[in-house]
């Protein structure tokens, strides 16, 4: 079977389902929408001596095989073209399928179902416990032509190739004061957030010292003046995106009499500076057992052990208007 003698099918089964719903059978559930979309399919496709599986394995992608063209069949009651599909793995794709469509079934508003290309569709990608595609009917743009590949050379690349291409397109819709918080290579990262949410007033002193720490070294800008807007939003995102700690009040983690009057009660003076000489040792520490994604999320890329002290003391000298961290921190570390 020619691709354009199957597409003229996927028109056939499209006008077959409409007429259908206009004559008031609306599907109510996905599974009978995918079953009748699979028999209608199936009748069409005899001619051309394909007989179409009943029976497949309930997570294999695409939904319908009809010889190496496949089908990806959505469903939803709302009144939207969007759905979300499947992983970006796609450890569960059919090794003989060359070709995916869409079969999408919109039973909210106005009922309808369309069809269309597969990697015309994908739009965007959703992290859950993994990055899943998004589709939709008709769209402005695909996903892998702001990605600057397409999705036959994307679904040939390792996991590994695939996320590098993922990230960047999520770096790049980022607005400002937003971060991502999923950082690795593997669908299933080695680091992933607690299903429980802490406050940091409920953590250990011992707790709150590692992470004001790490989130220190991480931004280097917390060493701002008070005046400083923004000056605590990396470090505060650090800790609720990496950690699912909330922090309510991020002065809390350098700026106040409780964290800098620990080693010296003197008032006065920058409590920033006083605040971090007390968890400089640390500091130190997450400077070297911090995985180097992070370093290339939150310094621009990635520099080796020996390099991070001496370039987080150049970051904090430029955002320091009133003292000079590299003249007070890490004397002895350098």
């Amino acid at each position: 079977m020619k691709q354009s003698e199957f597409e003229k099918v996927l028109d056939s089964v499209a006008a077959v389902l409409n007429a259908e719903i206009q004559q008031g059978n609306l599907f109510k559930v996905a599974k009978d929408f995918e079953n009748r979309v699979r028999e209608v399919i199936d009748q069409y496709v005899k001619n051309y001596g394909i007989k179409v599986d009943f029976n497949p394995h309930p997570h294999v992608f695409p939904d319908i095989a009809v010889g190496e063209y496949g089908v990806e069949v959505k469903f939803t009651l709302n009144d939207t073209w969007r759905s979300v599909a499947n992983s970006i793995v796609e450890s569960t794709r059919n090794a003989n399928i060359l070709h995916i469509y869409i079969m999408f079934g919109k039973m909210g508003g106005y009922p309808e179902v369309k069809w269309a290309k597969y990697d015309e569709s994908v739009i965007h990608v959703r992290t859950t416990h993994v990055p899943r595609f998004e589709v939709e009917i008709n769209p402005k743009r695909s996903l892998f032509k702001q990605m600057g590949i397409s999705y036959t050379e994307f679904s040939a690349l390792s996991i590994e190739e695939k996320m590098q291409y993922i990230r960047s397109y999520a770096r790049s819709r980022l607005k400002q004061g937003e971060r991502l918080w999923w950082l690795e290579d593997k669908p299933e990262p080695e680091h992933s957030l607690p299903l429980e949410v802490k406050l940091y007033t409920s953590l250990s002193t011992e707790e709150k010292r590692k992470l004001r720490a790490e989130a220190a070294i991480l931004s280097p800008k917390v060493v701002g003046p008070s005046r400083s807007r923004n000056k605590y939003d990396d470090a505060v995102l650090y800790i609720l995106t990496y950690h699912g700690i909330i922090c309510h009040q991020a002065r809390d983690l350098f700026s106040a009499g409780s964290v800098a009057l620990k080693t010296d009660e003197r008032r006065g003076g920058f409590y920033v500076q006083r605040a971090l000489q007390d968890i400089e040792e640390e500091m130190y520490d997450a400077a070297m057992r911090l995985e180097d994604g992070l370093f290339v999320e939150y310094w621009g890329q990635s520099y080796s052990l020996d390099q991070r002290i001496t370039i987080w003391l150049r970051m904090a000298d430029i955002y320091a208007k009133d003292w000079v961290p590299s003249k007070v921190l890490f004397q002895k570390k350098r």
